[in-house]
């Protein structure tokens, strides 16, 4: 339930207090919450647990009074479609930007808009060095604290939990799996598959967090309207909240984190304009990788004047980012293609004798011609170009014209590939420690291995007529970002222990994707619910079993 007397939040001492409500978040929480831990969210954005609240079917943009480029003018729109809007600066180059990026804020957080695809990860993303030994700049461990088999209980659990549908990657030595099933191929998609058969490779139906009710449309990218998308509000928050005593303070954004020796004493919120002392035994960040080191770099104090469990100095630091690109495909099929729904994926690339780069699989529905050309007009204000703005305000009409008819009829995939950690590429604050500032770049070894998958997909798709649409190198592209606060072995090149807990505060654990140590190739979401799940097995035996 979301709580109303304010004055019993703040006068308990709650068992756990959860930082984010995405999938990390809401899974640890519910698994918590089942046990009979009292456990209370707090969440940013607004609660939208019911589906007639909000803005779904479509995507922020087209409830807009005009088109444009989102902006803090659209404020209130945004946080009612599940979007973030605050701005972001962009300090990667000389000409400093700042854009608002297109993440989740809201019950669910990202999950609310994502593609629902749930992918495990592969056995070689556990041992990252290996498989990347020219890497030589980067920060890639030898391996992850844990490894591939310890999660594969928790990875078929997070799969039930989130009734998966689809089928078993052929790559995968792995073939335990077990999904439900999902509905067949579109033609197009059936005709798409056949080719990538031929050509040798082994495509199968994506493992999707979805139930397919009459007239889904994936809404990859806004609040599903038909309550069909299972994500981590449907799944997990709003069961911990009806069924198990849970409690959520939405519009309950977390400023800081105080300490009392080696643990977190209280957590200040701003909460609907008044600020509010919250306490917990165990305290969970489930913020996001941009949004928590954010806030352990804003909890400075006499101890921690570098921010908060930040010993290493690795807060924020080791910033990834997936490298996706777009590729609409025309196939001879022109029929039946309800939508772009993602339903087809192969990972023969995911590692081959040329390297390791990641994951290929449908992408979903682009937003509409309109919004993409006043992007693209955004895009271009913030860049070296600014020039050429007159020409294209000119002509935006022939471009919202050319951009209907260039997608129409065309499949859309997206190649997802692993961004590597480096320690210049990092979260700080701005000036005033008020906003988030990105500092990014893709050095010279990233942007060769960009090129080669990229050479190698144009094989893939040249016997269709199809377009490449470069997002790799495209900074505004910040979803699936991970790394800023890592885990792993020793207080000194990490920020976590193995367990996901704070090496310096007793109490503190980072669960969101700023634990990763290394990307990966696909989807994080899977992974992001079976480590909480783990985590949450860890919390509850500690408390069972207290260290002497």
């Amino acid at each position: 339930m979301a709580y109303q007397d304010i004055d019993k939040v703040i006068n308990s001492t709650w068992d756990v207090v959860i930082i984010g409500t995405g999938v990390a978040g809401s899974t640890l929480g519910h698994a918590l919450a089942r046990k009979g831990k009292n456990v209370l969210f707090c969440e940013k954005g607004l609660s939208q647990i019911d589906s007639t609240q909000g803005l779904r079917g479509n995507f922020a943009e087209t409830f807009f009074p005009t088109p444009c480029a989102p902006s803090t003018g659209h404020h209130d729109i945004l946080l009612k479609a599940g979007r973030n809007a605050e701005l972001l600066d962009d300090n990667s180059t000389d000409k400093v930007s700042r854009s608002i990026p297109f993440i989740g804020s809201g019950a669910g957080g990202s999950s609310s808009l994502y593609g629902y695809a749930m992918e495990r990860f592969f056995p070689a993303d556990f041992t990252p060095r290996k498989h990347h030994p020219s890497a030589s700049e980067s920060n890639l461990p030898e391996r992850w604290p844990i490894d591939y088999n310890e999660l594969v209980p928790y990875y078929k659990q997070a799969e039930q939990l989130y009734r998966v549908r689809g089928e078993v990657d052929p790559c995968k030595a792995d073939q335990s799996q077990q999904f439900k099933p999902a509905p067949p191929l579109c033609q197009p998609n059936e005709e798409l598959k056949d080719l990538f058969l031929k050509q040798e490779l082994h495509p199968y139906r994506l493992p999707q967090a979805c139930e397919y009710v009459p007239g889904c449309r994936g809404c990859q990218g806004f609040l599903c309207p038909h309550d069909c998308k299972n994500d981590s509000t449907r799944i997990c928050l709003k069961p911990a909240l009806e069924k198990y005593q849970a409690h959520l303070l939405d519009q309950c954004e977390v400023v800081r984190l105080e300490t009392n020796g080696d643990r977190i004493s209280s957590v200040i919120c701003n909460y609907k304009g008044q600020q509010i002392r919250l306490s917990g035994v165990t305290i969970i960040l489930a913020a996001g990788a941009l949004a928590t080191p954010k806030l352990l770099l804003q909890s400075t104090s006499k101890r921690w004047p570098t921010g908060l469990a930040n010993g290493s100095g690795l807060v924020g630091r080791n910033l990834m980012r997936h490298y996706t690109d777009i590729y609409a495909v025309r196939p001879v099929t022109r029929k039946d293609n309800p939508g772009n729904l993602k339903e087809l994926a192969f990972n023969d690339f995911y590692s081959n004798d040329r390297g390791k780069f990641g994951t290929v699989q449908s992408f979903g529905a682009l937003p509409s011609a309109t919004i993409i050309a006043e992007e693209m007009e955004e895009e271009l204000r913030q860049s070296n170009y600014a020039w050429f703005l007159p020409f294209l305000k000119l002509g935006k009409p022939i471009l919202r014209t050319v951009i209907t008819r260039l997608f129409k009829d065309r499949v859309l995939f997206a190649s997802i590939m692993e961004d590597l950690p480096y320690s210049e590429n990092k979260v700080t604050l701005t000036d005033d420690g008020q906003r988030i500032r990105l500092e990014y770049n893709i050095c010279v070894h990233e942007q060769e291995r960009i090129k080669q998958f990229r050479r190698q997909l144009k094989t893939v798709f040249s016997s269709r007529p199809h377009m490449l649409i470069k997002q790799a190198e495209n900074n505004q592209r910040i979803a699936h970002a991970c790394g800023t606060c890592r885990f792993g072995l020793t207080p000194q090149d990490s920020v976590l222990n193995r367990n996901n807990r704070s090496h310096e505060l007793d109490n503190l654990y980072i669960v969101d994707s700023s634990f990763f140590p290394s990307s990966g190739g696909t989807n994080p979401a899977l992974t992001l619910a079976a480590n909480a799940l783990r985590v949450a097995d860890h919390i509850l035996e500690i408390a069972k079993n207290p260290p002497q």
